[in-house]
Order: C-alpha cells, then sequence, then structure tokens
C-alpha cells in the first residue's frame, strides 16, 4: 500500500470514529435535555406547592386584627 491509500484510509477511519462519537453525544444530549425538563416541572410542581403551603399558613389580615383586639372588631 503507498502512504497516499494509506492516508486516505487512516482519515476515513478518522471520520468513522468522529461521526460515532457524535452521534454518542448527540444521543446523550437529548437524554440530558429531557432530564432537565422532567427536573424543571418537578420544580415549578414543588414551588407551587411551596406557595400554596405558605398562603394557607400566613393568616389573613382580618384573622390577626381579630385576635390581637379579642374578637371585637367594629368599622
Amino acid at each position: 500500500m503507498t502512504a497516499a491509500s494509506e492516508n486516505r484510509l487512516a482519515l476515513t477511519a478518522t471520520v468513522v470514529a468522529l461521526a460515532a462519537e457524535a452521534a454518542e453525544l448527540e444521543t446523550r444530549v437529548i437524554e440530558l435535555r429531557k432530564a432537565l425538563a422532567e427536573l424543571n416541572e418537578r420544580m415549578r410542581a414543588m414551588s407551587n406547592a411551596l406557595h400554596q403551603a405558605a398562603c394557607s399558613a400566613v393568616p389573613s389580615s382580618v384573622a390577626v386584627d381579630e385576635e390581637h383586639s379579642g374578637g371585637d372588631r367594629t368599622e
């Protein structure tokens, strides 16, 4: 085999190897994007749950006013 044909074979092998690696990386990127989307949805659900819990745990100003005035609220 000549040096030129050896170089072509080496170049072809390199291109094939790089193409295979690129395909693997592209698959991994897709998997990571899906995982990030799932994580984002879980974080949004947790944020909503915490917000609802915080809103239900905070007494309204009317309840606080009545509690501090002994329940006799007059306006």
